[in-house]
């Protein structure tokens, strides 16, 4: 099923000098080129010059230009990407710069890909160089068609990263692991619900790498272990629901970090029906879950010094004729009552119970990921995701990690008043408030109740989990968001 992982290499070569199918080289839109591109332009005899004279070459992210044939090199291609003005480099940049380079050339099988790393003055620049333009060119090897018949994507077998030193082996191995990390999350939310529901997503975590301890949770001990919300969500499915523990630990004493992802494998609504173009892409409401299994296996494979708690509630919301019904009340694992007044609204339900289980294995910190709401895309957009916190200084570390890696994240209030919509008459909490204004945030306070006071991050990926269209630098379907952020927040829990 998981395509056979890209070998990734360094070296230190000339560009000029560099065995290649294909050799990616980045380009500014404004400033000289570096000395590594003047030479490799001497070798061509000038070519990059005259094409940036003619205005076939202008350097406007993520632009891109195939030379198939050049003289004057080892590589039997070049590929031109386009970076943008020097001041605006960041690894998301660079990321898209990567993803949108190998997007155009892997509907060919070619054996050897070479990418440019550009040299930038600070370390920590280099390195968001060297991770953006690397893992982003292993997602441009991989599309959404995992069903084909015929492959429309053929990865290299080696995707080699030059530059001048060459990038340390340690770097080149976050490369390797966090691409494939990635690439696992997007697999996931991917997979057709046909083949990826509650019982075989535990199951790809049982496929983990060394020094993880993974627990599945049958029907019967959910019950046991009163996870009331979790098993009156999965009431009208014919799949049973489960509850995926993993535990990762390599840093003593240490606090834990606990990492919750919402795992809907499919999302009806339940009674609450959707309608069919709602429906479309529910299989993907289990991007928070997949984010959570990717960022540990890939902790436990970089071997960071970090304590972690992975919860993934699963379940399918379907409408049997067991399913929840509006007015139900359910019981969550902290003993706290819900009144349900919408179905569709189940996400916020199954993680009650997953975050007062993480709440009561006394973690230092949480941080929750859900495709949650609609009303988050309203207020932000689809590429920003909604962080919300019981603990300023905690969302701000998060946040920090999440724009190292990348990614974007935008805090959200989270006032009492908010919290006052959200209580029943007949119990504790419903789970839905009376007004549409707001949803991201009463969804966030709602959350808010089952975390016990431990320091808590709720991030809302409801936009950025998913992408409706392919662009330059992206397929549709499921973009692995949030794994990169996970790791770069686990690698800084480790450095401390």
């Amino acid at each position: 099923m998981t395509p056979p992982p890209i070998r990734i290499s360094s070296s230190a070569q000339p560009l000029a000098a560099i065995d290649a199918d294909w050799l990616v080289v980045g380009v500014s839109s404004d400033g000289p080129p570096d000395p590594a591109v003047a030479e490799l332009d001497r070798q061509l005899g000038g070519q990059i010059a005259r094409l940036r004279e003619a205005g076939d070459v202008t350097g406007k992210h993520p632009e891109l230009v195939s030379l198939l044939s050049v003289r004057g090199i080892s590589a039997r291609r070049m590929l031109l990407v386009g970076l943008g003005p020097v001041a605006r480099y960041s690894r998301s940049v660079f990321d898209a710069a990567g993803a949108a380079a190998l997007r155009s050339i892997t509907g060919r099988k070619f054996s050897r890909v070479a990418v440019a790393i550009p040299p930038l003055p600070a370390p920590a620049d280099s390195a968001a160089a060297v991770l953006g333009l690397s893992v982003g060119a292993v997602q441009g090897c991989y599309g959404p068609g995992l069903r084909k018949s015929e492959p429309a994507r053929h990865a290299p077998d080696e995707i080699a990263l030059v530059g001048d030193p060459a990038p340390a082996e340690s770097l080149v191995n976050r490369v390797r692991v966090e691409g494939n990390a990635v690439a696992l999350a997007r697999e996931l939310v991917n997979l057709p619900p046909c083949d990826l529901y509650p019982e075989t997503f535990a199951a790809r975590a049982l496929e983990s790498v060394d020094r993880i301890h993974c627990e599945v949770w049958d029907e019967a001990r959910l019950t046991a272990e009163r996870m009331g919300a979790i098993l009156g969500v999965a009431r009208g499915a014919a799949r049973p629901p489960r509850l995926l523990i993993m535990r990762y630990s390599n840093a003593g004493t240490s606090p834990v970090l606990a990492l919750v992802g919402k795992g809907v494998t499919f999302d009806s609504g339940g009674l609450s029906l959707k309608t069919n173009e709602q429906m479309a892409d529910m299989k993907g409401d289990m991007a928070g879950a997949a984010a959570v299994l990717a960022a540990i296996r890939a902790a436990a494979e970089l071997e960071l010094s970090v304590n972690l708690l992975g919860i993934m509630p699963l379940v399918e919301n379907m409408p049997g004729s067991r399913a929840l019904k509006l007015g139900d009340v359910l019981t969550a694992r902290n003993g706290k009552t819900i009144e349900v007044l919408n179905t569709d609204a189940e996400g916020r339900l199954i993680l009650a119970d997953a975050l007062a289980y993480a709440a009561e294995q006394k973690p230092g910190h949480i941080v929750d990921l859900a495709t949650l709401t609609g009303s988050c895309m309203v207020a932000l957009g689809t590429e920003i995701a909604g962080l919300m916190t019981n603990d300023d200084p905690w969302g701000d570390r998060v946040r920090a990690a999440i724009t190292r890696a990348g990614e974007r994240a935008w805090p959200l209030p989270m006032d009492a008043d908010f919290e006052e919509l959200l209580k029943s008459q007949v119990a504790d909490w419903k789970n839905v408030p009376p007004s549409k204004y707001g949803g991201a945030i009463a969804a966030g306070k709602f959350l808010q109740q089952f975390v016990g006071g431990v320091p808590w991050v709720h991030l809302d990926i409801a936009g950025p989990a998913w992408a409706e269209h392919e662009g330059p630098a992206r397929d549709s379907g499921g973009t692995g968001a949030f794994v990169r952020s996970l790791i770069e927040l686990a690698a800084t829990q480790s450095a401390e």
